[in-house]
């Protein structure tokens, strides 16, 4: 465990007027940076480790879409969570990947400090760079408790972006049934 991420948590109890040595926070910034790690372990991943070769051959030139992928995200203003789901499509040229492979990729950008905008398209870049298809379209809808347990304080807001590219974009009929298998 690192050491350092220890103390700067036992740093920040002190620094709300808490005890650390405090029965009940003996053990807190060593729970607090074990946890801290494991929220943002994305920086330790790769899309080349991630996909690790799950792209197939297919003559499929029909959309796949992979709908309600939960997500966990930290936001990098606040370091609060927001929590949502993902919903990812995309149409083959030749290649597809593995089902869980677009899971593990929404996971890797999602598990680092991050605003929802960004998270969005780097999912669809991803996506796009990784196997070349005609076209991909990502939308995710989440909740932020930087906006819920602060600030405004507005508990049944949510956030939706999206990212289109390719037919996803230039089409509207692709655009379309999108919209509408995300929503059924």
């Amino acid at each position: 465990m690192d050491n350092k991420l220890d103390e700067l948590y036992r740093q920040i109890i002190e620094g709300v007027g808490e005890d650390p040595s405090r029965e009940g926070l003996l053990k807190t910034p060593e729970r607090a940076a074990s946890a801290m790690q494991y929220l943002t372990h994305g920086y330790q991943q790769s899309v080349d480790e991630v996909v690790n070769n799950a792209i197939f051959e297919s003559d499929n030139n029909q959309m796949i879409l992979v709908k309600d992928i939960e997500l966990y995200s930290l936001c990098e203003h606040h370091l609060l969570p927001f929590i949502g789901k993902c919903h990812v499509a995309y149409i083959p040229t030749g290649k597809v990947i593995g089902l869980s492979k677009i899971a593990r990729i929404v996971d890797m950008f999602a598990r680092r400090l991050q605003i929802q905008e960004n998270l969005t398209k780097q999912i669809a870049d991803t996506l796009m760079q990784a196997i070349q298809p005609a076209g991909v379209g990502v939308i995710i809808e989440a909740q932020h408790l930087c906006m819920m347990m602060r600030g405004v304080e507005k508990q049944n807001s949510q956030m939706t972006t999206s990212m289109m590219l390719g037919t996803f974009l230039d089409h509207d009929r692709t655009r379309s049934e999108f919209l509408r298998l995300v929503r059924s």
